[in-house]
């Protein structure tokens, strides 16, 4: 398959959008996931953002003006020398098990999901855990992970009637994708399950339990794990 080509987008004074492509696919974001890490072990000064199928590239004008002409120009080109310079990237992946508690008042649209895939509940459960996923991104709200590699039979709708109060730690699918509601939030996508992990603690070093690159399973716990977890958390 012919990769298409790269397109750069000015969106500000000190921003500028790297485009590979224009859907969501588990081969065209891990070609975004590999420029991002190339990008910051070479290119420090800029701050890499990745998304789907894009990576927001923000960055000093008054730097890359001192470099040399028109700052949008100097960052594609610094930009384009790192992406095709040879040699080793980032480190591999983290791979993390997200502990979820499955059904009842943890995910009240389990049957509904069930219902829509002609599937028993427990099927379910069984292939949302045995699927490896990929954090492709952070979006809608800071930590909330947008993950690939969902089983297509679990491919379902978003709520007609979207909730204006989600849990926090509610797993979710919508559409092709699975996530998880990082804080309290408004939110039209299937409740399935929810964790006792917390997503994003702004007090943390490092505010985000996930990353985009990561590598991510569930894997199902009951209600009396889910209580221990939650006031004992690691």
């Amino acid at each position: 398959m012919t990769l298409p080509a790269i397109q750069f987008e000015a969106l500000a004074e000190d921003a500028l959008l790297l485009r590979f492509g224009e859907c969501i696919d588990i081969e065209l974001n891990a070609r975004v996931q590999a420029a991002t890490a190339r990008l910051r072990q070479r290119l420090p000064q800029l701050e890499c953002i990745p998304a789907y199928a894009s990576v927001l590239l923000r960055f000093d004008p008054r730097y890359w003006s001192g470099v040399g002409g028109d700052p949008h120009l100097q960052v594609q080109a610094a930009a384009c020398a790192a992406m095709d310079e040879p040699g080793p990237v980032a480190a591999a992946p983290r791979e993390l098990v997200i502990p979820v508690c499955y059904g009842g008042e943890y995910g009240p649209d389990l049957a509904e999901v069930a219902a829509l895939c002609r599937l028993d509940a427990e099927a379910v459960i069984a292939r949302h855990t045995a699927a490896d996923y990929r954090v492709a991104m952070l979006g809608f709200a800071p930590g909330f992970p947008y993950l690939l590699g969902l089983d297509s039979r679990l491919t379902v709708p978003r709520r007609t009637d979207p909730r204006q109060r989600v849990p926090a730690g509610s797993v979710a699918i919508g559409g092709s994708q699975t996530g998880i509601y990082p804080e309290a939030l408004p939110g039209g996508w299937q409740l399935v399950g929810r964790t006792p992990l917390r997503l994003f603690d702004i007090t943390a070093s490092t505010p985000s339990l996930l990353a985009p690159g990561d590598r991510v399973r569930f894997r199902a716990i009951d209600e009396d794990q889910f209580r221990d977890l939650a006031a004992h958390p690691a």
